[in-house]
């Protein structure tokens, strides 16, 4: 996705109407170039080919590194909710607590389920060793000899079968203390104290983690497409392995002081939005960052070997498309030109320009049509005849004797 552009300045374009204007009379505005005025001072940079950092921008979303949505486990009344909306809380600790209650009482049961299964194994292996030297002295039937010996069995797995079922009902009396699964930043309880919850159906809360946080952006099939051909070309040098350094940029135009790294780029294309996604991970220790924000990502690292660029600010719009003012023979002459990405307040220049070529950079508004006479100079100094200007309107200094006499 292309970076914004910024609006063109209003002197640039009085400068592009009268440029137009003049384009279509025969020969210039009347009166040659302004009447006997003087050249107009402009302000001139030679443009040479040179490597150049590029910067690739994208808009994106923030995300917590680990968001995790906290459930009960068990279906019960909320009695209690045991944290603040909004603070950070530490792995383990309680969130809500559910009515223990009728909990405590399966608890009980299951543990009477226990002691009555182990007594009754317990008669049931008595039982079996008394009929095993019974057996042995032919007093006792194979029959019921095993007979003896499978009722202890029997028994022995009732017992294990109790004690699963204490197990899971001290599992569920836990499960009445919803604990945080993650170490984060809470959100709001969607459940208040009274309430009755269905168990995992319910949602009660979410724990995010915000440091490192995510920052998730999509770049379209086009863009990577042609960032492979000008790396195949020799025109782009992209970071060894893809390693971009990534800063974010807020909606108020601040950039974050931290730097981070892009993580993950999606090999398969979003059907739903035609991008390919991506992931930064920003470091995020004060929480200045936080999960949803809309921000920009600055992906750097990149860079553009042979590269010219003019500033901004000498760029106009014309119905052509984009152009500039050379300085050539006393005389600024326009020049269509193709630009490409930025770097820094500059223009990347794709075509239209060469080396040695000298570009105006300031004075855009003094040029009053193309080819009209100009001289470099300070073009903020001003005009002759101004107060504070060099020639003949500058007002005489006054001498002491040509003073009016005082008043009587």
């Amino acid at each position: 996705m292309s970076p914004l552009r910024p609006r063109l300045p209003r002197a640039a374009l009085l400068t592009l109407s009268a440029a137009v204007l003049a384009a279509c009379g025969p020969g210039g505005p009347p009166g040659g170039h302004g009447g006997g005025m003087p050249p107009a001072a402009v302000a001139v940079q030679e443009v040479q080919p040179k490597t150049l950092p590029v910067e690739f921008e994208y808009p994106a979303q923030t995300a917590g590194s680990r968001e995790v949505e906290v459930r009960a486990r068990v279906a019960g009344i909320v009695m209690k909710r045991n944290y603040e909306e909004g603070a950070t809380v530490r792995a383990g600790q309680s969130l809500f607590t559910i009515d223990p209650v009728p909990f405590q009482a399966v608890v009980a049961r299951a543990e009477a389920d226990v002691a009555a299964a182990e007594a009754r194994q317990a008669s049931a292996s008595r039982n079996a060793k008394r009929m095993k030297p019974l057996f042995d002295a032919k007093a006792a039937s194979q029959r019921d000899y095993d007979e003896a010996v499978s009722a202890d069995e029997v028994a022995a797995a009732d017992v294990k079968s109790a004690k699963a079922r204490l197990v899971e009902a001290n599992l569920n009396l836990e499960y009445t203390r919803v604990e945080a699964p993650i170490s984060g930043v809470t959100s709001r309880a969607l459940k208040s104290d009274g309430s009755l919850i269905a168990g995992p159906a319910d949602l009660l809360t979410t724990v995010s983690q915000f440091d490192p946080i995510y920052v998730n952006f999509g770049l379209t099939e086009t863009e990577q497409s042609k960032l492979r051909q000008e790396a195949a070309a020799g025109k782009l040098v992209l970071p060894k392995d893809g390693r971009f350094e990534i800063a974010i940029r807020f909606e108020d135009g601040r950039v974050y002081a931290r730097p981070g790294r892009l993580a993950f780029t999606d090999t398969r294309v979003n059907a739903q939005t035609g991008t390919s996604d991506a992931r930064a991970e920003i470091p995020n220790p004060a929480g200045e960052v936080r999960p949803g924000q809309f921000v920009r990502v600055v992906l750097k690292g990149a860079q553009r070997p042979n590269a010219i660029a003019v500033p901004q600010r000498a760029v106009l719009e014309s119905p052509q498309g984009k152009m500039v003012y050379l300085f050539a023979d006393n005389k600024a002459m326009p020049r269509p030109i193709t630009v490409g990405d930025w770097t820094g307040s500059d223009w990347i220049v794709t075509s239209g320009l060469n080396a040695g070529d000298k570009v105006i950079v300031d004075g855009l508004a003094k040029i009053f049509f193309p080819g009209a006479p100009v001289q470099v100079g300070d073009p903020n100094a001003p005009p002759p005849g101004a107060p504070g200007g060099p020639g003949k309107g500058a007002p005489p200094k006054k001498d002491a004797k040509d003073a009016p006499p005082p008043k009587k």
